[in-house]
């Protein structure tokens, strides 16, 4: 199974290196850096030390490409076949447990969207599941580069080592 993910206007640096050393660490096919999210270089082509530090190494891994619009994102990754999960509290979600979405599923997309907002309704609907972790606790989220670890390896399931 092929899985790349897309942050939609993820604000944190620290977040935005987190979620590409668990990216590495599960093997994702490649990062959507979308819209406000920061890439591992500045304007300048130099590295961000905040995000390096964090990423240890992990943004010169996996491979990554800034879009400018999550939707274009999302509209060109289904016409090349993925299916596209949404991590997000919603009416329409479902319990993360990807089991039996998975069945017969090669190509995922996982979309995580801002730390304070999270994905707008305009992206939730080009999605084709909104998933979403149980809260047992007072808190009602998990920080996104978390919520991103214990989705991805869900979504990996048995399949891979």
């Amino acid at each position: 199974m092929e899985i790349a993910v897309a942050l939609h206007n993820i604000r944190s640096l620290h977040n935005v290196g987190s979620i590409f050393r668990t990216s590495d660490a599960a093997g994702i096919s490649k990062l959507f850096l979308c819209g406000i999210t920061p890439t591992p270089l500045d304007r300048f082509g130099k590295i961000r030390p905040e995000l390096s530090k964090v990423a240890l190494g992990a943004e010169r891994n996996v491979p990554w490409e800034y879009v400018v619009s999550t939707a274009r994102c999302i509209k060109k990754l289904k016409a090349e076949g993925y299916s596209i999960y949404a991590l997000e509290q919603s009416r329409r979600s479902i319990p993360y447990d990807l089991a039996r979405l998975r069945r017969g599923t090669k190509k995922i997309t996982l979309v995580l969207g801002d730390e304070v907002r999270g994905i707008p309704p305009s992206i939730l609907k080009l999605s084709d599941a909104i998933l979403e972790i149980p809260m047992h606790g007072k808190k009602e989220s998990l920080n996104v580069s978390v919520a991103f670890g214990v989705a991805v390896y869900a979504l990996m399931g048995r399949t891979q080592r």
